[in-house]
């Protein structure tokens, strides 16, 4: 029993200018894409900047063993298509298309910016901490580098908050553009849900439906430890009301391929970027963005345990009624005290099965000898603990977990300014601070506020999430790349997660490094390697010459 497997995070952020309402959205996001490529200096090394590869990427292979006709998805599905800016979109911001640098001229394989008379503007960068930052439906987007463990993926997750802050403070300091203002949420409140993804690699010959049974019923009650807490009830939020989920109420489907429209409480989508033959990379949508450490700490970890059970075929053997339904009844249910109906009969509320699982967790934890202290990782003991104390607060009332529970923080101040002021949960200064809670800036965000005052509990110390914001994990291949783009960045052409692209000087062929198994090209393996090359051919002559 373990709790350490390989891990990732995405995060779309919500993005507004204030004062130019009407700016397009995929240009102001490429703003923060090309502001932080300004932060690293990456731009100004060499005139280049490393664009993503999407040449092994499959969006409409299915987990169920087919896959999608192109012409029958939804354009949103295509996620190997790099958005791109029209002429047009370009003029109306203000910018001139520069006929030199014409989209059609770029490699399709790696393309990845969108041009003004000032020149070109990023929509895709690959970062020394082995993370990537782009364009992704109108939104900018972090993928955190691949981690091995859910305080990792804490780390590095928190990181790319830092990514985005950096990016709108260089905005700010920029002459002729408009302010933006970036939060880690889910929704405008508006019938516009943007995701917040999670990714775990589990062996291939795990059967699809041991995955879709044994995580079902976990996934419609996890909210209760790892929802982030919403004003408003329905898609459009005009249901008066808070709920426990940012996301519950976009679900349509139990299972399915789709990301952005009839979302699925299990996705399909079987694209491992890894050894196909050995890992399923399973794709997590149902998550809410999470500030809160312990709650972002659980989400990755109790996910992680369940999916050892599952693997090991001791996953609780339980099956919900109504999956989505009961997913909205859950997120809707504040009280805890709902009752769920399942397949043999029983009534029981989320709480109670969660309980379930933990006690499942715990007692294959035991017989398989990682209970009485760490299991050797010095994470599953952790998760476990943690997790029982998080329901024993629930249990005794939302307040119980404020410090914890983010969903339960962000609760307990709206309650604060609804008993001050009289308000009802349709008052829009209610609606404002659920906004406000999530924003990146510390001076503006109250999720920081109240972390500064100490009335939330954190996990990692400011220090770690600066380390994970210039360094890329020790122990996966995140390192390699990572570590290529920090020392090699100006030969570096392309990367995706399972490669490297470089250009060197004197040579007409492209050299491609792949990178599918997720744990080589770590820094035990690649470290005295970048340490002895200060240069890309030396570096590739013996890395070529040695596999890692």
């Amino acid at each position: 029993m373990t709790a350490v497997r390989v891990m990732g995070a995405e995060t779309e952020y919500g993005i507004h200018a204030p004062s130019a309402p009407g700016s397009n959205a995929t240009w102001l996001s490429s703003q923060v894409v090309h502001a932080y490529a300004l932060v690293t200096g990456e731009r100004a090394a060499g005139g280049a900047e490393a664009r993503w590869d999407y040449t092994d990427e499959d969006p409409l292979a299915d987990a169920r063993g087919w896959s999608m006709p192109r012409e029958s998805a939804h354009p949103s599905q295509l996620t190997d298509r790099p958005d791109e800016l029209t002429a047009a979109q370009i003029a109306l911001e203000g910018g001139e298309p520069d006929p030199d640098r014409d989209p059609a001229n770029r490699d399709p394989a790696c393309g990845d910016t969108a041009s003004t008379g000032n020149g070109p503007l990023m929509m895709n960068m690959v970062l020394g901490n082995g993370a990537r930052l782009y364009v992704d439906h109108a939104h900018p987007e972090y993928s955190s580098p691949e981690v091995t463990n859910p305080r990792d993926a804490v780390a590095w997750d928190a990181a790319g908050d830092q990514v985005a802050l950096a990016a709108v403070r260089q905005i700010a300091r920029t002459p002729g553009l408009p302010e933006v203002s970036l939060y880690k949420n889910n929704t405008d409140n508006k019938s516009v849900s943007y995701g917040s993804h999670e990714n775990y690699l589990m062996p291939r010959q795990v059967p699809f439906g041991d995955i879709v049974s044994g995580l079902t019923p976990f996934f419609v009650t996890r909210a209760l430890i790892c929802g982030a807490g919403r004003v408003g009830l329905g898609q459009d939020g005009a249901g008066a009301g808070f709920q426990l989920s940012q996301r519950a109420d976009f679900f349509e489907a139990e299972v399915g391929l789709e990301t952005t429209i009839r979302r699925p409480i299990i996705n399909t989508r079987d694209e491992p970027h890894a050894t196909a033959e050995k890992y399923r990379r399973l794709h997590v949508i149902i998550g809410d963005a999470n500030l809160s450490q312990i709650s972002n700490y659980l989400k990755f970890g109790t996910t992680s345990l369940v999916l050892d059970m599952i693997e090991h075929g001791t996953v609780p053997q339980l099956h919900i009624q109504n999956p989505v339904l009961s997913l909205r009844r859950v997120s809707h249910d504040t009280a805890l005290t709902g009752l769920l109906t399942l397949s043999d009969g029983r009534r029981v509320t989320a709480l109670d099965i969660q309980w379930l699982y933990l006690e499942a967790a715990s007692g294959h934890a035991l017989r398989s000898g990682a209970g009485a202290a760490d299991g050797g990782d010095g994470q599953t003991h952790e998760v476990l603990r943690r997790w029982e104390e998080v329901l024993t607060q629930l249990a005794a009332g939302p307040a119980a977990a404020a410090r914890s529970v983010e969903w339960a923080a962000k609760l307990s101040l709206l309650q604060q300014y609804r008993e001050r002021d009289s308000l009802t949960w349709q008052d829009p200064r209610l609606a404002l601070i659920d906004l406000q809670w999530s924003d990146v800036r510390p001076e503006k965000g109250l999720y920081y506020r109240l972390l500064s005052r100490g009335r939330l509990d954190r996990l990692v110390s400011d220090e770690d999430i600066a380390h994970a914001v210039g360094h890329p994990p020790d122990d996966t291949r995140a390192y390699f790349r990572g570590r290529c783009i920090q020392r090699y960045g100006a030969n570096v052409i392309g990367a995706s997660w399972d490669s490297v692209i470089f250009e060197l000087p004197g040579q007409r062929r492209l050299q491609r490094v792949p990178t599918r198994e997720p744990l080589r090209g770590t820094r035990a393996l690649t470290g005295a390697l970048f340490d002895r090359h200060a240069h890309a051919a030396d570096f590739l002559s013996e890395l070529l010459d040695t596999p890692r």
